[in-house]
């Protein structure tokens, strides 16, 4: 009789830690089928950026004259984001949509607006409207001279976007989709601990 518990108990003991080793092995597998499922059935989503993404490189030692008349360099903006575009003194359409576009993405930004810095690199003659400046506050408009102008990197009516490093990253279009520039400034400003 004392044989036969003795029995029963070690096949109960038995089932219970076979049943303990398959829920251990369950549990770590679980994960791996669930993440498989999830990747089948709800497939991610392609990442891509609105702007063109440029390959990195330092942007160039564009130096100019700021409109207040001190002196300007691009070099002294490392550290900070800067949203660069340039255009003639008289700003047509398109000038002024990517003067608008440029404000509206930074402020899109709400707290880290601080880290972006807007430059406009005036070309030709004249001087830009004080009505248009107006409507753009803390915008830099440098005019810079014609050596500077030779760089058709700069200079092919596009919004460029310099790092903190002083590298180019990414290039708009003249006529944006402001909600695409912001969301692709944004995902910058979130990633970097810098600038």
């Amino acid at each position: 009789m004392t044989e036969g518990l003795y029995v029963a108990a070690q096949k109960t003991a038995s089932s219970r830690a076979r049943r303990t080793l398959l829920l251990i092995a369950a549990i770590g597998i679980a994960p791996v089928i669930a993440s498989y499922a999830a990747y089948y059935f709800w497939p991610p989503q392609a990442r891509d950026n609105y702007g063109e993404l440029l390959s990195t490189r330092p942007a160039p030692l564009v130096e100019g004259v700021r409109s207040d008349g001190q002196t300007f360099r691009l070099a002294e903006l490392r550290g900070r984001w800067v949203l660069l575009m340039s255009s003639p003194a008289r700003c047509d359409a398109i000038c002024e949509r990517m003067l608008y576009a440029t404000r509206q993405a930074r402020t899109i930004q709400g707290g880290d607006q601080d880290r972006v810095m807007r430059v406009w690199f005036v070309t030709g003659e004249g001087d830009a409207s004080p009505a248009l400046l107006a409507q753009h506050p803390g915008l830099a408009v440098v005019r810079i001279d014609e050596a500077a102008q030779a760089n058709p990197a700069t200079f092919d009516g596009r919004i460029y976007l310099i790092d903190p490093l002083g590298n180019w990253v990414l290039a708009w279009p003249a006529d944006p989709d402001i909600k695409a520039l912001a969301k692709d400034l944004g995902r910058l400003l979130r990633a970097s601990q810098i600038g």
